[in-house]
C-alpha cells in the first residue's frame, strides 16, 4: 500500500506565488507517489479570523480551484474541507484533555504568529492550542509522512509527542508516529523583502491578472547598491530579490537567454533594474498563464463544491475508524 499523506492550507486569502512553490509544486509531485489528502484547514483558519470569518467559503474554494488548476487531482487525492469531517474536533477533544499547557506555550511559531498578526485580539483558548487541533488533523487519518519546511519541525514533533502520550497512557499503540518530509523548493520572500504573508499583502497572487502582475513587480526591490540604470550591481551578493524570482521562476532565462547572463548584464551595468523587472513582470503574467490561469476555466465553483463533497466522504471513512478505536480504548464505545 502507498505511504499516506496528510497536508493542508488555511483559506485566509487568495492563494500566491508562495503556495505554489512551496506546497502546490510539491503536492503534485506526491500525489503520484503517496496516498494524499489535501485538506482545506478551515478551522484552523477561523482561529485568526474569528471576528470576520465571512469570507472564508469564499476563500476555500477559490483556494481549491487553484489546486485542480495546477494539477492537484482528485481521482489521485482526497480534497477535502477539514470543517466538514467531525472527527477533526472529535479527535482534538480528547487530546486537549492530555496535553500539558507547558508543551503549546513552548511553541516556538506561537509568539511570531501573535507578532505578525498583531492588532488582532489572538491570545485565545484556540489559538494557543491550534497545535492539537493540528496533532488530530494527522493523526486521525495515521498520516505516515507530512511535507513541512523546517520552521514547521517543532510542530510535528508536538504531534508525536501527543500520539506517544495517548498511547502511553492507554497502553495501546493506535497512533504511528508521523515523519515529515522536509520541502526542498526554495523560499521566496515577499515584494517588500519581509517574509510573504497574507497579513502583509506582499505577494504576487496566483489569479492577478497581468496588469496587476506588472505593477507589483515594479514595486519590488532590487539591489540597494545599484542607484541608477548604468551602476554595476551584483545581484547574488547583495540578494536582490528580483534576481530570486527570475531564479525561481526561470522568467529572466526565458525573455534574455541564460540566468547567468542577466547577473553579468547587471554587474556591467548594462542591465538598469526598471528592464530586469519588466524582465520579471514579462515571465511571471506568462508563467501564470500557461501553468495555472489557462485551466481555471475548466472548473466551476459546484464543481469544487462537489470535488469537496466526495473529499470529505472519503476522508470521514478513514477518520470514523480512528475515532472508533480512540473511543474503544477510553472505554466509550457502546
Amino acid at each position: 500500500m502507498k505511504s499516506r499523506v496528510l497536508s493542508g492550507m488555511r483559506p485566509t486569502g487568495p492563494l500566491h506565488l508562495g503556495h505554489l512553490i512551496g506546497a502546490l509544486e510539491n503536492w503534485r509531485k506526491l500525489q503520484e507517489k503517496h496516498s494524499c489528502l489535501f485538506m482545506v484547514a478551515d478551522w484552523h483558519a477561523l482561529m485568526s479570523e474569528y471576528e470576520n470569518p465571512s469570507n472564508l467559503n469564499t476563500y476555500a474554494i477559490d483556494n481549491v480551484i487553484d489546486w485542480l488548476s495546477y494539477g492537484i487531482d482528485p481521482h489521485k487525492s482526497i480534497i477535502f474541507r477539514q470543517s466538514d469531517v467531525k472527527e477533526h474536533l472529535d479527535l482534538m477533544m480528547v487530546f486537549s484533555t492530555l496535553t500539558p499547557l507547558s508543551w503549546l506555550e513552548r511553541c516556538p511559531t506561537y509568539k511570531e504568529q501573535l507578532k505578525e498578526l498583531k492588532g488582532r485580539e489572538l491570545t485565545t483558548y484556540g489559538f494557543l492550542g491550534y497545535p492539537v487541533l493540528q496533532a488530530a488533523d494527522i493523526l486521525v487519518y495515521k498520516a505516515r509522512y507530512v511535507p513541512v519546511g523546517e520552521d514547521q519541525l517543532p510542530h510535528l514533533e508536538l504531534t508525536r509527542e501527543i500520539g506517544r502520550r495517548f498511547n502511553g497512557l492507554y497502553k495501546k499503540e493506535i497512533f504511528p508516529e508521523p515523519e515529515a518530509l522536509l520541502t526542498q523548493e526554495p523560499r521566496l520572500l515577499g515584494l517588500d523583502n519581509r517574509k510573504m504573508s497574507k497579513s502583509y499583502g506582499n505577494f504576487i497572487a496566483l489569479s492577478d491578472p497581468s496588469d496587476v502582475v506588472r505593477k507589483k513587480v515594479s514595486s519590488m526591490i532590487t539591489d540597494t547598491t545599484k542607484i541608477k540604470k548604468h551602476d554595476p550591481g551584483d545581484p547574488v551578493k547583495h540578494g536582490c530579490n528580483v534576481y530570486a524570482y527570475h531564479k525561481t521562476f526561470g522568467a529572466g532565462a526565458a525573455v534574455s537567454g541564460a540566468l547567468k547572463d542577466l547577473e553579468e548584464r547587471c554587474k556591467k551595468g548594462d542591465l538598469g533594474c526598471v528592464e530586469c523587472k519588466k524582465l520579471l513582470a514579462d515571465g511571471l503574467v506568462r508563467f501564470l498563464e500557461e501553468k495555472i490561469q489557462k485551466n481555471r476555466d475548466r472548473y466551476t465553483r459546484e464543481d469544487a463544491r462537489d470535488i469537496l463533497a466526495q473529499g470529505a466522504h472519503q476522508a470521514h471513512e478513514i477518520a470514523a475508524e480512528t475515532m472508533r478505536e480512540v473511543k474503544e480504548t477510553l472505554g466509550f464505545a457502546s
